[in-house]
């Protein structure tokens, strides 16, 4: 009797959008999450006056994107492997960034993620997470 091999249980995976951790003032944490297609992220107000949204110029090709709601958990189901840029919209500009990765690095996304422009401090924390990918 041949059995199937199990496939690969779909994660929730927990994201905190916070005023002050590790990395500093106005962060997700954490800033790097590595997923799988089919795996679910939350995004949680911690601290208020937080949203997360998907970076426009940073996400796979035909994925939908996700704008989160002020004060409310952000919800974003993974669907395409690939580099999923994350900001929260009222302190982007303060480098509240966040970044997905699902599954295997693709250099020729990383290339164009990192020839992504953003705001200065958000730079200095993607490049930080985009030095991550593997």
């Amino acid at each position: 009797m041949t059995m199937a091999p199990l496939s690969a249980q779909a994660r929730d995976i927990v994201v905190h959008m916070k005023n002050q951790g590790t990395d500093g003032a106005m962060v997700f944490e954490p800033s790097f999450i590595k997923a799988a297609v089919g795996d679910t992220i939350h995004f949680k107000p911690t601290d208020p006056s937080h949203n997360a949204e998907t970076l426009p110029n940073m996400l796979p090709a035909g994925v939908t994107p996700m704008k989160g709601a002020m004060n409310k958990e952000a919800v974003m189901t993974v669907t395409k492997p690939g580099l999923y840029g994350i900001k929260c919209m009222p302190h982007y500009s303060m480098g509240m960034v966040a970044l997905v990765q699902a599954g295997k690095a693709d250099p020729t996304a990383l290339a164009a993620a990192r020839a992504v422009k953003l705001p200065p401090f958000a730079a200095r924390r993607m490049t930080a997470a985009l030095a991550r990918v593997k």
